[in-house]
């Protein structure tokens, strides 16, 4: 495939002539893949949102450098990931942030790993995405495995015992119910008295409601996204189910609240990385995103320090197009970053090297944090 190579702006310096000659520099692109429009609009938006800040700040720190997004709007298909990798790919992209479901994570790295391409996900958290062995990935956020772990002591540590799950069947949904499934067995000895699937998309889980409420849980744990998750806290509530509604990082969002209504998404627990406005590292990152673009996304700043890191990947590297990508991955992972986040150190995997997940609970209408970081729930 032909790709364009993108020359790094730089001043020679001539030093018998004692002067500076100007060499006007070309145009880095960054892909930029998410759900951009649809159901899950929003978070394409926030990625993206994330991205265009990231870029401000560095040309502004480094003049001369000149960088342009290409935004590649997968829907969360896996198939329209394919064929937005392709498009990055044929149009030279120096590297890519997205995207933001793993189904589409997942296919789409195989287009890059053969287009020679880094791609830095903010939020893809399915295992496989880095379990494979490729150079070429790398996610700022944690991974399901972990998220398990956190969702399922939570919960033993509060002495529950009947437990129903359901999950919508995509890569991302399946894969975080079947963690948490396992984390409970295999950390705690327990079994949930429910295990099925829904249909992301259906408007109408009346029928799975039903099949669980039979059951009376204490918990319904549900591995997806808001749009769904929301009607689910919403149906149960009307079925008069009683169970405390828990869920993970693609649930927690206002849309959730939204669409779930205030009563029906009071109480709700749902894991995810510590509060961002209580992090000292990302207050100035925050303001000014939400200055520029409103209230700041559950991803807003994940993409925005994704950005931020394979930008200083190249300038570290004097990279000028794709053909030095093992450089630039080598760097990211060889690199510890001081990041809005703080600290971040990648594994030889591709994965950040601390798990960074905690509990909040929904009160009125708010994603309080009632957890640290491995730690008991607050009272």
């Amino acid at each position: 495939m032909k790709k364009q190579v993108f020359a790094l702006a730089a001043a020679l310096v001539v030093a018998a002539a004692g002067f500076a000659t100007d060499v006007t520099a070309a145009t880095y692109k960054i892909g930029v893949a998410g759900p951009m429009t649809g159901d899950q609009g929003k978070m394409g938006q926030d990625i993206h949102n994330g991205v265009k800040l990231a870029i401000q700040e560095w040309m502004a720190e480094n003049p001369g450098h000149k960088v342009e997004t290409v935004v590649g709007d997968d829907q969360h298909d896996p198939k329209q990931a394919v064929a937005v990798a392709n498009k990055f790919v044929n149009e030279g992209v120096i590297g890519v942030i997205g995207h933001y479901n793993s189904s589409c994570s997942i296919p789409a790295s195989t287009v890059y790993l053969e287009g020679n391409i880094v791609q830095i996900t903010p939020a893809s958290t399915n295992p496989t995405f880095t379990d494979r062995g490729m150079w070429n990935v790398f996610r700022v956020c944690g991974r399901d495995d972990q998220q398990g772990i956190v969702a399922a002591k939570f919960v033993a540590d509060k002495g529950i015992k009947r437990i129903a799950i359901l999950h919508d069947k995509t890569t991302y949904g399946q894969g975080l119910a079947d963690a948490f499934r396992d984390a409970l067995k295999k950390n705690h000895n327990m079994e949930p008295v429910f295990y099925g699937g829904i249909t992301q998309g259906d408007k109408d889980f009346t029928a799975a409601l039903t099949s669980v409420k039979a059951q009376n849980p204490e918990v319904l744990y549900f591995g997806g996204i808001y749009p769904e998750a929301g009607l689910l806290a919403k149906q149960a509530k009307d079925l008069g189910i009683n169970a405390r509604f828990m869920s993970g990082d693609g649930t927690i969002d206002p849309e959730f609240v939204k669409i779930a209504g205030k009563a029906a998404a009071e109480g709700s627990w749902l894991t995810f990385s510590p509060d961002i406005r209580n992090i000292p590292t990302a207050k100035a990152s925050v303001e000014a995103y939400e200055k520029q673009f409103g209230p700041v996304g559950p991803y807003s700043i994940y993409s925005y320090v994704s950005a931020k890191i394979l930008l200083e990947a190249v300038k570290a590297t004097g990279a000028k197009s794709a053909r030095d990508s093992k450089k630039i991955a080598d760097h990211i992972r060889n690199t510890t970053w001081n990041t809005a986040y703080g600290t971040l150190k990648f594994d030889k995997k591709g994965d950040v090297t601390e798990s960074p997940y905690v509990v909040y609970e929904t009160r009125d209408g708010n994603f309080v944090q009632i957890t640290g970081l491995n730690q008991q729930a607050s009272k």
